[in-house]
């Protein structure tokens, strides 16, 4: 029985740890909480059953653990030129991607083709890259396969690439095994930090999801100095 009570022990201890790190309202020395604007939400229903090899556990009732960014990052990517490797989108214009407006209803988000696409932002001069807040669709839960976020000096994407997210596991995409995990689209985006990465372009890939085969993008946030 005392070994039993020991593991018990150390098992509440460990996710005590963990809550502490994870959802602590404590910041690191010099950070801030990121703070941005979310949509409301749109899920109607219970969740699909999603089946992914790679997803992040499911965080319930919890709040999403906060991301932290130097005091003073502000969103860059507002009205910035967006481009991609979709020249004609199936659905809406590229600009949908940065014009602030982060509702998931028709009119809000933009659509590409089958197969792995990328969007690309001009931040318009090198900055100071902090986090990226992604919503790709979310007025259903689904998961985007093989999303990877690149940052370089170049809009041809040669000098100085730093892949600042990777969740292909498989390396379907040809961009490099990723160790992050897929997670389900919601209302309150994706925010990914990046810990000061310098460039001037961010490239998005995606590879279709669990629902279909096409790319979405409603609206993507670049917060930095």
């Amino acid at each position: 029985m005392k070994k039993y009570a020991s593991y018990g022990l150390m098992v509440a201890l460990a996710c005590f740890a963990f809550s502490q790190v994870s959802f602590g309202q404590e910041a690191p020395a010099g950070m801030v909480k990121l703070d941005y604007k979310m949509p409301k939400p749109m899920f109607v229903g219970t969740p699909k059953n999603l089946k992914t090899p790679n997803l992040e556990p499911p965080r319930g009732d919890k709040p999403r653990p906060p991301t932290y960014v130097p005091p003073g990052c502000a969103c860059l990517s507002t009205k910035k030129k967006v481009t991609s490797s979709d020249k004609e989108p199936v659905i809406g214009s590229l600009d949908l991607i940065t014009d602030n407006d982060k509702e998931g209803a028709e009119g809000s988000y933009v659509e590409l083709g089958p197969g792995s696409q990328w969007v690309q932002i001009d931040l318009g001069k090198t900055c100071e890259i902090w986090a990226v807040v992604v919503w790709h669709f979310h007025s259903e839960p689904r998961v985007y396969r093989d999303v990877v976020i690149q940052v370089a000096d170049d809009a041809d994407f040669i000098t100085n690439v730093k892949t600042v997210f990777n969740n292909d596991h498989d390396n379907s995409a040809g961009l490099g095994i990723g160790k992050d995990l897929e997670y389900i689209e919601t209302y309150d985006g994706r925010p990914i930090a990046v810990k000061g990465v310098k460039g001037r372009y961010v490239r998005l890939y995606s590879n279709g999801n669990t629902s279909n085969q096409m790319n979405h993008y409603t609206e993507v946030e670049v917060f930095g100095k």
